[in-house]
């Protein structure tokens, strides 16, 4: 219970408090929990979702809620996804890379990819079909937080310092163990096949996150890890709103 109150403290705004001392590794070990605090934010998202579709059409209620979904993260994420985005279009190597996400003041390129991620996750969400709607809430949030744990579990850091950093000094395959074992099952009882589809795609993605930034900076750090679950949830809602299946 503790590393997951420690999960939502990060992850989330909520007025979570613990009155146990931390040890080094806390940070890291609470990964194992970071699907089922994904689970938390996606129940927020379905409750809130069930009062406000009586009152508005469903474009309004979709951008509400994804609006809701920034304000309960703290923008946290976004703020990963807009520095790493700066990140890749500035010129130079590795150090030039570091220094840019290091960066407070937010430029162009990363305006552009909030709004990119902000407009399809909003496009997406309205594309998924009513009846399964409910799933998608619960689903996507904890999946893009799986894939967060997946982008950390093994990896190096980029910086000697940073929460990236702090991460990764406790997090191990038991971790990933844990949050695989949460998501799986979530996945099959939600929504079945499709579900499954979207778990494999985001694990695809985490990957390719990991193996494209570990060549380019020589590891990860926590802007990274925001940026694998802003895109994360993209995908995961990309998935759930294909009407093929």
């Amino acid at each position: 219970m503790r590393h997951y109150l420690t999960a939502l403290q990060f992850l989330t705004i909520l007025p979570v408090r613990t009155n146990t001392c931390f040890e080094k590794d806390d940070l890291g070990r609470s990964t194992a929990w970071f699907p089922l605090a994904g689970l938390t934010l996606g129940g927020l998202l379905l409750l809130v979702d069930y009062g406000l579709s009586s009152l508005f059409p469903r474009h309004l209620t979709d951008t509400l809620l994804i609006a809701l979904l920034a304000l309960l993260t703290g923008a946290l994420h976004l703020d990963g996804l807009a520095d790493v985005c700066d990140g890749i279009a500035a010129r130079g190597g590795k150090e030039r890379f570091l220094a840019v996400m290091k960066d407070s003041r937010v430029g162009a390129v990363g305006v552009v990819g909030l709004v990119a991620d902000m407009g399809l996750k909003y496009a997406a969400l309205l594309a998924v079909p009513a009846t399964v709607k409910w799933q998608a809430l619960l689903l996507f949030p904890a999946l893009a937080r799986f894939a967060m744990v997946q982008v950390m579990a093994g990896a190096r850091s980029a910086r000697n310092d940073g929460l990236g950093a702090a991460f990764l000094s406790g997090i191990g395959r038991n971790q990933l163990l844990l949050a695989g074992l949460t998501v799986l099952p979530l996945c099959w009882l939600t929504v079945g096949i499709r579900g499954i589809a979207a778990l494999l795609l985001v694990g695809l993605w985490a990957m390719a996150v990991r193996f494209y930034f570990t060549r380019r900076l020589g590891g990860i750090t926590g802007d990274i890890v925001g940026f694998s679950g802003e895109t994360a949830e993209i995908i995961c809602l990309l998935c759930l709103a294909q009407h093929t299946f």
